[in-house]
């Protein structure tokens, strides 16, 4: 499988910022005067930031896709950019809740006697940050397990305003970064976008103990892209199940078209099941699918 990935001609960048904004995952931000991809691992490809960049600096390149593999990252390109990247980098994974990645980050520090920035920070030593943050808070992935989001046990008390079972953030198919920690080995939901208004019990009876991706296979676009991601998810993230669930009307068939595209495709098989939701929230038919 091919991956498309941002690239960055460093002399033709004049550090205009003009492309931060349009990075809706952050992984972009000017450091030390030039545009810098700081996480190749949430980097979708999209391109969208290259058509705000005055200068050509940035394409899209598309290569063979390999499993991310932080250690790597940060040999061949954070480490050599200057603490300044390597902060940026390490606030990142903080931010988006990778916990594994940033303990394999910080490992290879040590491992190669290379001082860790953000310590410098914590006691107080003046550090040039020369970074300049960017994309949408909103879209910045998150972990919510272990925070207290998970919903107890429902009972007859369980009120509208109990939390929910969501284990992270984002949500949207387009949005989320197919190998990050929820995935991993999880049992993934792929719901259409009108399920969880039509099914009042969306959050006991399908979301509770699954990461979660949301799409709506009529009004969204780039559904390669879904595919590819599907096609990560199974392979590198290695989810163990995938749980599709559509609304009865016949424009939602297309997720489940999604999924066995991306398994016919993906090296791993892993098995799904196929839930149909009624307009008037009733499951309609559930059953294991042969994708």
């Amino acid at each position: 499988m091919k991956r498309q990935i941002i690239t960055i001609e460093e002399r033709l960048c004049t550090g205009c910022c003009q492309c931060i904004p349009a990075c809706p995952e952050g992984a972009l931000q000017v450091i030390d005067g030039k545009a810098r991809l700081i996480s190749d691992l949430f980097c979708d490809g999209l391109g969208a930031c290259v058509g705000k960049c005055p200068t050509g600096a940035m394409r899209v390149e598309e290569r063979e896709a390999e499993p991310y593999d932080e250690r790597r990252v940060m040999h061949e390109s954070i480490s050599k950019a200057g603490p300044n990247v390597i902060a940026a980098h390490l606030r990142h994974l903080m931010e988006h809740g990778e916990a594994g990645y940033l303990q394999t980050a910080l490992d290879y520090l040590q491992e190669q006697g290379i001082p860790n920035p953000l310590e410098a920070e914590a006691s107080g030593k003046p550090a040039a940050h020369g970074h300049h943050g960017g994309g949408c808070p909103g879209s910045r992935m998150m972990d919510l397990r272990g925070t207290g989001n998970e919903a107890p046990a429902v009972t007859a008390a369980t009120t509208p305003t109990s939390p929910g079972e969501l284990r992270q953030w984002p949500i949207q198919l387009h949005l989320v970064t197919p190998v990050a920690s929820c995935y991993q080995g999880s049992d993934l939901l792929l719901a259409a976008d009108c399920v969880p208004f039509a099914m009042g019990d969306f959050h006991s009876r399908l979301l509770r103990g699954r990461s979660l991706a949301i799409a709506c296979p009529k009004l969204d676009v780039e559904m390669e892209r879904y595919v590819e991601k599907l096609i990560v998810m199974i392979d590198e993230a290695k989810v163990d199940t995938i749980t599709v669930a559509i609304m009865e009307v016949p424009c939602c068939g297309g997720l489940m078209g999604l999924v066995s595209r991306a398994l016919e495709r993906a090296h791993r098989k892993v098995p799904v099941r196929q839930v149909v939701i009624g307009i008037g929230g009733q499951v309609l038919s559930e059953e294991w699918a042969s994708c």
